[in-house]
C-alpha cells in the first residue's frame, strides 16, 4: 500500500479553496490501495493534519505513533503559492519523489498569466490584448483605454480565484481598480473585455495520452466569474456544454495542444471566451479547483470516471512517469 501526502493549505488568498480541494481528495482517494495523509502546508510550519505532527524536512517524513512514514507520492491541492506557483517542486525532485502536478518550471510560467500569454500565442490560439502594470510605475489610463476599449479587465497577474479582479467600465475606474490589485500582487494585467461565452476544459495525461475531458459552459448570475460565482453557487455550470461537435473538438483541441506546448502534468484547465465561432484563450490553470463546487470534478464525472478513478489514475501516472 503506498502513501501519499495529500498537500493542502498554502499561504495565498486561495488557502481557503485549498483546504476544501484537499479535503475531497483525501475522501476520494481509496483507503484500501492509498495510506493518505492531509499535509497543511502554511509558511514554515508543515503538519500533518490527523496527527497533528509536524512534516521532517529533511527527507519529507513524519513520525507517528513511533512510526516513520516516508512518502510514495505527493497529490498537489495547493492553489496559489507555494506549489500552483512552483516554489515546492524543486525540493521533491531533490528527493526524488514524484508529484501529481507540473514542475516548478511550468508552473511558475503558468503562474504568471502575462507570460502565459506569450509562450501561449506561439501555438496560434487567439488570445485578448492585454497590458501589464508594474506597480510603483506611472500609468497612463487614457493611453491604455485607447489601446484595449471599455469595459475591460483588471486582474492580479500571478494570483487565482478572481481575488483582485475587477471589471472596469469607465476611465475614472481604471486606477483604483489597478490600486486593488496591489494586496495581492506587484503586477497587474489589463485586459480586453471579449463579448462571448465563457467556457472551461479540464486536461489530463493518461498513459502517456492526452486527455481532454468533456467542455462546461459558465454562466455566472454576478458581472463575471468572480469569486461568489466560483465557490457560492452563483453561477450556471453546464456540463457538457451545449456546443455543436465542431466547436467542442475546437475547445478540446486548443486545450491538449497547450498542454503539450507549455509540457504539463497532471490535471490542468484552460479557460477561455468563445467569440463568434472562435475560442480565445484566458488562462491556464495548472492546479485546478478540485472541491466540491469545482469544474473539474463535474468534467470527470461527465466524462464517466468517479473521482476515486480520476485521482488514482493522476497519481498513478505521476508515480509511472515522474
Amino acid at each position: 500500500m503506498k502513501n501519499i501526502a495529500i498537500l493542502t493549505g498554502g499561504d495565498s488568498a486561495e488557502r481557503v479553496i485549498s483546504l476544501r480541494s484537499g479535503q475531497v481528495v483525501y475522501e476520494s482517494l481509496p483507503a484500501d490501495r492509498y495510506r493518505r495523509f492531509l499535509i497543511d502546508v502554511q509558511g514554515s510550519d508543515w503538519r500533518e493534519v490527523s496527527a497533528g505532527v509536524s512534516v521532517d524536512k529533511n527527507d519529507f517524513s513524519i513520525s507517528v505513533d513511533g512510526e516513520v512514514i516516508r512518502f510514495d507520492a505527493v497529490f498537489g491541492a495547493i492553489h496559489g503559492s507555494p506549489l500552483e506557483d512552483g516554489k515546492m517542486q524543486g525540493y521533491f525532485d531533490m528527493l526524488g519523489i514524484p508529484y501529481t502536478c507540473c514542475d516548478g518550471f511550468v508552473s511558475a510560467l503558468t503562474m504568471n498569466k502575462h507570460l502565459t500569454k506569450q509562450v501561449a500565442a506561439a501555438t496560434g490560439v487567439p488570445l485578448a490584448p492585454s497590458v501589464l502594470v508594474r506597480r510603483g510605475e506611472a500609468v497612463d489610463a487614457g493611453a491604455i483605454v485607447s489601446r484595449l476599449g471599455l469595459p475591460l479587465f483588471v486582474k492580479p497577474n500571478t494570483h487565482g480565484s478572481s481575488f483582485g479582479v475587477t471589471k472596469v467600465k469607465t476611465l475614472e475606474a481604471l486606477l483604483p481598480a489597478i490600486e486593488a490589485v496591489w494586496p495581492y500582487d506587484r503586477e497587474a494585467l489589463v485586459e480586453a473585455f471579449l463579448p462571448g461565452r465563457e467556457f472551461s476544459n479540464g486536461v489530463f495525461r493518461s498513459g502517456g495520452r492526452v486527455v481532454a475531458l468533456p467542455v462546461t459552459e459558465i454562466i455566472p448570475e454576478t458581472e463575471f466569474f468572480d469569486f461568489a460565482a466560483k465557490y457560492e453557487g452563483k453561477s450556471q455550470e453546464i456540463t457538457p456544454a451545449p456546443l455543436s461537435d465542431s466547436l467542442t473538438e475546437q475547445c478540446q483541441a486548443w486545450s491538449r495542444r497547450l498542454y503539450e506546448a507549455l509540457g504539463c502534468r497532471g490535471v490542468v484547465r484552460c479557460d477561455y471566451i468563445l467569440v463568434g465561432e472562435t475560442f480565445h484563450l484566458l488562462e491556464v490553470n495548472t492546479i485546478p479547483g478540485l472541491s466540491s463546487a469545482s469544474i473539474v470534478p463535474q468534467q470527470v464525472r461527465a466524462y464517466g470516471w468517479t473521482l476515486e478513478q480520476f485521482f488514482s489514475q493522476l497519481l498513478e501516472e505521476a508515480i509511472s512517469h515522474p
